[in-house]
């Protein structure tokens, strides 16, 4: 899954997201796309995009048998183990996704 072009930290951090999702039993098919979202701000297919906006209908609508069945898990991980600043609203993931993950490092 690892970017060829993937800075050193990516890379930790790519692991790191793995190792928890992996602790709060989200669903293999969503890993990719998590990480895909949270460390290269890559933006995520429609349930994940619907989970991160905290759209409850969206996700239920989008979700397959798998994604469904791992929501709660998914929700478990996010609110545990990812920063306030990359979901929550459609502002927030818009903002996350916009945002250079340079921005603020001296």
């Amino acid at each position: 899954m690892t970017n060829p072009h993937a800075t050193a930290e990516q890379i930790v951090n790519e692991s790191h997201y793995l190792e928890r999702m992996a602790k709060h039993g989200v669903p293999e098919a969503l890993r990719e796309g998590l990480v895909r979202y949270l460390v290269h701000r890559v933006p995520p297919g429609h349930f994940l995009n619907a989970v991160l906006t905290n759209d409850l209908t969206g996700a239920v609508n989008r979700g397959d048998a798998e994604s469904l069945g791992g929501l709660v898990n998914v929700v478990h991980f996010l609110v545990n183990e990812v920063t306030y600043m990359a979901w929550g609203s459609p502002i927030t993931v818009r903002v996350w996704l916009e945002r250079n993950e340079f921005e603020g490092r001296l």
